[in-house]
């Protein structure tokens, strides 16, 4: 409460029709009159509602995961309590899933006094992946999924992780089902700022963070066999996840809490952390990886007041110009034991403003008795042209 309120409205206000929706809502130990204000709602409303009311379970799974195990619809979305809908939301993503056969419909969100994903909303489309568009980069738990492949695939929130457990429900969605699709032309979803900016995606602490970056890389590996789709999934924890953690926030960090984050993040690099996904990342940020990734965070503290600086490094070319590579501190230091690849320019960045990409690849040049051999086959077709005109 009072933004359950408004968000209770737009259900019913939905285009689809109060014959076609089914309300359950979990009150999970709200002490605002939010429980009496449910059971209001549900003796009035045209929408058939279900009020189930318990003991406050520390965090969204639990509900959720009640809800779920209630609902009987053929799609189910989670509406939070603070946001509110499109009038047209339900209509639009129900309309979208059955004509293209998807199990998950994303419909556009906007902010209100907060931001938003924005990325993945270039156009509308039927079918997408997350390797052809940017999907993975929204993994909240607000979009419209097919119930038959939740029941399926026996997929419920992750009641052990105090942040992150939609991620990890709307990924193995993403990597299972039959498809996503992009409703851009339309906002379905206002994601709402609270005034108290008591937001559970802010709060938690770090260990929280570590934990929710172990499983989805976890995850990632059980249902992706190894190579590059893998490697391109892989970014996304990384680089949503575990830089996070060791950006310009390590420098008010304790020593103890720094010495604790590399503890957490060592078994993670050991393990996932390989040249594939490297060389997918900006340098700035690989370099970053890297440091954490051998443990030395003196090398990473000085790697983030140099970007924070916002120092121009200097764009140093290979001898045969087919490499770029990016002067950050401490290249072609033997005692950093950084590699040069740290350094290179793999995938398009930035510098100095301006957007640097990688040599193209350029074909060797022949060797010399290739060439000689080369023009000795073309004179004899030459000399036997002549001979067979004379």
């Amino acid at each position: 409460m009072p933004y359950l309120i408004r968000c209770l409205e737009s259900v019913e206000a939905q285009t689809i029709g109060a014959d076609r929706i089914e309300i359950v809502a979990v009150d999970d130990g709200s002490t605002d009159g939010t429980g009496e204000y449910l059971e209001e709602f549900a003796a009035r409303s045209k929408v058939p509602t279900r009020v189930i009311r318990q003991k406050n379970s520390g965090g969204p799974s639990g509900p959720r995961n009640v809800g779920l195990g209630l609902a009987r619809g053929r799609y189910v979305f989670f509406l939070d309590a603070d946001d509110y809908f499109g009038d047209e939301a339900l209509e639009r993503m129900v309309t979208m899933a059955d004509r293209a056969g998807t199990d998950v419909v994303l419909g556009k969100v906007v902010g209100v006094n907060r931001g938003a994903p924005k990325s993945m909303w270039g156009a509308t489309k039927e079918r997408v992946d997350v390797y052809n568009s940017k999907v993975i980069y929204t993994l909240s738990a607000q979009k419209l999924f097919r119930r038959e492949l939740l029941e399926r695939l026996s997929l419920r929130f992750d009641e052990n992780l105090k942040t992150g457990e939609d991620a990890l429900f709307t990924m193995e969605t993403y990597l299972r089902g039959a498809g996503v699709s992009v409703i851009s032309n339309y906002v379905c979803y206002y994601l709402v700022g609270r005034d108290d900016g008591k937001h559970v995606t802010k709060s938690g602490t770090y260990v929280w963070r570590f934990d929710s970056m172990r499983a989805m890389m976890a995850l990632i590996h059980r249902i992706e066999p190894a190579g590059p789709k893998r490697d391109f999934l892989m970014v996304r924890p990384f680089t949503v996840g575990t830089l996070q953690q060791f950006g310009p926030v390590v420098l008010k960090d304790s020593e103890e809490v720094r010495r604790h984050k590399m503890e957490l993040a060592a078994p993670l690099m050991e393990t996932y952390w390989n040249d594939g996904v490297a060389r997918l990342i900006k340098v700035p940020e690989r370099l970053r990886l890297a440091c954490v990734a051998q443990g030395r965070m003196d090398l990473l503290i000085e790697m983030v007041r140099y970007v924070r600086a916002k120092t121009v490094p200097d764009v140093v070319k290979s001898r045969d110009g087919r490499k770029l590579y990016l002067a950050y501190p401490h290249f072609r230091d033997k005692s950093a034991r950084l590699a040069d690849s740290n350094y290179e320019v793999t995938v398009p960045d930035w510098h100095d403003g301006k957007r640097i990409e990688a040599p193209k690849a350029v074909a060797p040049r022949p060797s010399l008795s290739r060439r000689v051999v080369g023009r000795m086959r073309r004179d004899v077709r030459r000399w036997k042209k002549r001979l067979n005109a004379a």
